[in-house]
């Protein structure tokens, strides 16, 4: 069995019931409760798609894509407001985005998501202790 060298771009969308993904390029459609769950669904339909010519998928090679809007509705945890005080980004602007106001050009969205990953970053270098006060 080879493994693919293409990309596959998979669309997620918010449901009632949590989230469905698909590609505009491969029938590849799947659901899921939660996002690393659509993410592992999605990982096992592309294998099923291209299980005919002996061609496997690597999680690596699906690139999962969510509006603004959706994003900041599944990951609360992430201020609208503060990722734009750290991108340098008017927080009014980012608003707009976020609630489907206005569209971003493709650099906006690049700065955006460098923001996003940053504070991914370092929110993954950071353990949190438990100190017992007396």
């Amino acid at each position: 069995m080879k493994t693919a060298n293409k990309k596959i771009k998979m669309i997620v969308e918010k449901t009632d019931t949590g989230f469905s993904a698909f590609s505009e390029n491969y029938p590849i459609y799947t659901t899921g409760r939660t996002i690393p769950e659509l993410m592992a669904n999605a990982l096992e339909a592309a294998n099923l798609c291209f299980e005919d010519e002996n061609v496997m998928i690597t999680r690596e090679k699906l690139k999962f894509e969510i509006d603004f809007k959706q994003f900041f509705q599944y990951y609360r945890v992430l201020n609208a407001k503060f990722l734009a005080v750290k991108i340098g980004m008017n927080p009014t602007l980012l608003s707009q985005y976020v609630q489907g106001r206005k569209k971003p050009s493709e650099m906006q969205t690049e700065k955006i998501l460098l923001g996003i990953h940053q504070i991914g970053q370092e929110l993954s270098e950071i353990n949190l202790i438990h100190r017992h006060y007396t």
